[in-house]
């Protein structure tokens, strides 16, 4: 017998959404008044402490998107689906020992100033522009994974193929709306106290759930012999037969590029007071990342053994919420899975507007422009971003489908052909002066080429592979990995070549030289360093987040006499009390005496 037998959504569920979303808005309000430059808007001034970027930094990484397509993969294929997400781990771990220091010491606003400091600004340019379309694409793939969750927790879809787009495009829209609005108006500051309170709800949502799914599969099969027996083939295997060791090493390569030369991810090693700060930073994300994916994926594996066999997977999460979540807790949760795909897009659009205003604007229209003018232009561009990722969501529910494992492959065949062509040439530059700019450019240039050439013409009489995947050293590959490897190795072949082919000027050597040396110097050791390397926050980020955890607290009491059963006005209380504790200790935390602070901050 399942735990809770809600089919839709009551007003109990509707009041903790809307409530959330205006307290969404208003942290964007309250920090609005902070964003006076753009050093502010886009870095949060090098103030923001290691433990808020680090929690920002993995919910950037995290979205609805997982909840779809990597929990549609654990209900699929078991325990397999989990491996699929901690790829991250090695992923983040590489980031923090090689590049996180190296990021920190570069004393940026945003990552693509790195390439003219270390080649030129034509480099800088191209990959400005190269980087801003591939993100806005997978900023869509998340808007069509929010919207499935919605129409099928809201209940808002048809029964036509025609009705159900629909809903999902007004579903899409809406969230688009409410994510571009906070970040509009509060800048980095704003995105990572937000990422914060998505995180605790978002746990507390999840640790609620997972018990709840392993109740119901025992319930369904007897206990946990039954289970095993009643499993399909290599359930309980860390690897499926569709997805094999290829897969899981070639992605965890690609995470290795993506994860050092996100933007936004890069963004929270920068934001913070100096390179010790970036490397806590990272490493809290690989214990996240080590800790939370069987909470988080766990759940729809169980779903196999109580609930129907569905003919889309990526239905697996929103059908297992309505079927074992009480109301209230099941408005949390659409909460939960709304406030992570708000933390990931939130920071997209913050950061290509960074580039368009640092790149386009301010390099190509006004140069001269006041920080005044920028933060305008900056939150225009946040606008921009926002507004051509929901229409590139709209045209995907118009041209494919995406149920099975339609979004994560989606994904991951994106990231092959635009990741490797400037990751590689990137990170080469942060720690050898080997690197030129004309061998950079010509990696970046052929390495996207052929990727492009790839996924447009697969030659289907390769190695007599069929056009999608086929048999190679006993494992099972698919395209995306080919393009992985084929654009990896091409960049760099190209990189070397051009290396030994054209020799850089002596302006250039002086340049390259200059900006290493740059990196050997710790935060506090020049004088631009000295408004940022010490002193207390201007903002109490705290203090903000402790007050909301108990509005969120106080919400789920008031909701209590519109919800029924013992079980869900114990569930619904507890974890409400739990919030207005943890608030409050935040709160008090927050009123500790500051450390003496420079006079700009004064």
């Amino acid at each position: 017998m399942l735990l809770a037998t809600q089919n839709k959504l009551i007003f109990a569920d509707y009041f903790i959404i809307i409530a959330y979303f205006v307290l969404m808005l208003g942290i964007g309000v309250y920090f609005y008044r902070y964003m006076k430059a753009m050093k502010d808007y886009f870095t949060g001034g090098n103030r923001i402490p290691w433990w808020l970027s680090g929690v920002s930094y993995y919910m950037s990484s995290f979205s609805a998107f997982a909840f779809i397509a990597y929990s549609g993969l654990a209900y699929k294929y078991g325990l397999g689906g989990v491996t699929f997400y901690w790829v991250s781990v090695p992923a983040a771990a590489f980031g923090v020992i090689f590049f996180a220091k190296r990021w920190r010491r570069a004393r940026l606003t945003s990552p693509v100033e790195y390439l003219e400091s270390r080649y030129n600004s034509v480099i800088r340019q191209l990959f400005a522009w190269q980087g801003v379309p591939v993100k806005l694409i997978d900023d869509a793939l998340k808007l069509v994974a929010i919207g499935t969750f919605l129409v099928i927790l809201l209940g808002t879809g048809g029964e036509t193929e025609e009705e159900m787009a629909s809903a999902l495009r007004t579903s899409m829209f809406w969230a688009g709306i409410i994510m571009l609005s906070y970040t509009f108006m509060g800048g980095l500051w704003a995105v990572t106290v937000t990422d914060f309170l998505q995180f605790v709800i978002m746990m507390a949502a999840v640790l609620i759930l997972f018990p709840l799914a392993v109740k119901a599969a025992f319930d369904a099969t007897g206990g946990l012999d039954a289970m095993i027996e009643r499993a399909p083939p290599g359930f309980f295997n860390l690897l499926s037969d569709e997805y094999s060791w290829v897969y899981i090493a070639v992605t965890v390569c690609l995470y290795c590029l993506s994860y050092s030369v996100n933007w936004g991810l890069v963004q929270r090693y920068y934001c913070v007071p100096n390179e010790r700060e970036a490397q806590k930073v990272g490493w809290l994300v690989v214990a996240l990342n080590v800790v939370t994916p069987p909470l988080m994926f766990m759940p729809a594996m169980l779903g196999r053994y109580f609930l129907p066999e569905l003919s889309d997977s990526n239905e697996a999460y929103p059908k297992l919420c309505m079927m074992l979540l009480p109301a209230g807790l099941l408005g949390l949760v659409v909460a939960a899975m709304f406030s992570a795909t708000m933390s990931m897009l939130s920071t997209d659009f913050n950061v290509c507007a960074s580039v368009m205003t640092n790149d386009v604007y301010q390099r190509l229209v006004r140069p001269n422009a006041s920080q005044k003018e920028l933060v305008f232009v900056g939150r225009l561009m946040t606008l921009l971003a926002g507004v051509i990722s929901i229409g590139i969501a709209f045209w995907m529910t118009m041209a494919a489908a995406h149920g099975g494992d339609a979004l994560f492959r989606s994904m991951v065949t994106l990231f092959s052909v635009a990741v490797p062509p400037v990751a590689i040439p990137m990170l080469w530059g942060l720690i050898s002066r080997r690197v030129n700019s004309t061998s950079a450019l010509a990696g970046f240039l052929v390495g996207v080429a052929v990727g492009l050439v790839m996924l447009i013409r697969w030659p289907e009489s390769l190695f007599g592979w069929i056009p999608d995947e086929g048999i190679l050293w006993g494992a099972k590959w698919k395209l995306e990995n080919l393009i992985v490897c084929t654009t990896a190795v091409v960049t760099l072949v190209t990189i070397l070549v051009v290396n030994q082919l054209v020799r850089p000027s002596h302006a250039e050597r002086q340049r390259a030289a200059a900006f290493l040396d740059r990196l050997g110097i710790p935060i506090g050791g020049m004088d631009e360093d000295l408004h940022t390397a010490e002193g207390v926050l201007a903002i109490s980020p705290f203090r903000v987040v402790g007050i909301c955890v108990v509005i969120i607290g106080l919400l789920m009491m008031v909701v209590l006499p519109w919800v029924r059963g013992a079980l869900a006005v114990e569930l619904n209380l507890g974890m409400g009390l739990l919030m207005i504790v943890a608030g409050l200790a935040m709160v008090w935390w927050s009123r500790r005496p500051a450390p003496a602070t420079d006079e700009m901050h004064r």
